[in-house]
Parts: structure tokens; C-alpha cells; sequence
């Protein structure tokens, strides 16, 4: 979690909302991502979703079987989805999202049992360090 904590940073150094995911397999990185949505015009470029990008290309694999992903922030509905849709095992997420968050907080999207995979979930490991990283983001914005 705290090379995704520092790729949040990164991200945040790039004037995007500091989010920052990494995946890991077998215990070694195989891809990172961090929110770009600004920076590459595209609404979906969220940490997640460039992490999950990147270890498909690293691994050659649109499945990305037996690795764990970790994030920041409570992913939100789109990248639940393509945390699903990859087959990713494991996400371990930091601050939940009470607005957004698609684990939980707003809705559990890895409890239906209606999807082909089930994604173990585990919330909270730095939480703190992410929510300060977020609301000190947010307070120089307004």
C-alpha cells in the first residue's frame, strides 16, 4: 500500500486527484497505475483502470489471474467492473469513498453473486494516510 500511497502522491503532483493502485503477483509488482483523467482527457483513466491496463500489457493477459490490487481509495462502480472483468483475487483498498465507493459504501458490487468472479475485498490498510492525502488535496482546491 505505500507504493500506491506514493503513486497517489504522484498523481496529485500532476494536479489529479490523488488516487495511485498497484498490482502485485506472486509478491512482485507486475503493473501501477494512478488517477490521469485530466492529464489524458479520458474520463476512465482512473488508478485502477491504468493499473489494470498496464498488467495486461506486462503480463500479456487481458486475465489477470492470481494477482491482488492495491488502491488507495473504495474503487468506484467502472472500476469494480474492470476489477471483476480482469479476474483480479484479491483488492485491498485504503479510505472508503461515502460517495462513490462501489465495496460497500455506496454499493457492494463484489457481494452479487450474479458476476462469473468473486474478487476477495479487504478495506482500510492505511486508511488514515489516504484520507489525509485526499482531504489536504481538496482543501487547497476550494
Amino acid at each position: 500500500m505505500q507504493h500506491a500511497l506514493s503513486l497517489a502522491r504522484r498523481a496529485e503532483q500532476e494536479g489529479e486527484v490523488p488516487v495511485g493502485a498497484c498490482i502485485v503477483k506472486d509478491g512482485q509488482l507486475v503493473a501501477e497505475g494512478w488517477n490521469q483523467p485530466i492529464g489524458h482527457t479520458d474520463p476512465t483513466a482512473h488508478a485502477e483502470v491504468m493499473a489494470i491496463r498496464a498488467a495486461g500489457k506486462a503480463l500479456d493477459n487481458y486475465r489477470l489471474l492470481d494477482t491482488t490490487l492495491y488502491v488507495t481509495l473504495e474503487p468506484c462502480s467502472m472500476c469494480a467492473g474492470a476489477i471483476i472483468h480482469a479476474r483480479i483475487k484479491r483488492l485491498v483498498y485504503a479510505a472508503t469513498d461515502p460517495r462513490a465507493g462501489a465495496a460497500g459504501s455506496v454499493i457492494d458490487l463484489f457481494s452479487n453473486t450474479a458476476f462469473n468472479h468473486c474478487v476477495s475485498v479487504e478495506g482500510g490498510l492505511a486508511a488514515d494516510d489516504s484520507a489525509q492525502l485526499l482531504k489536504a488535496f481538496f482543501r487547497k482546491r476550494r
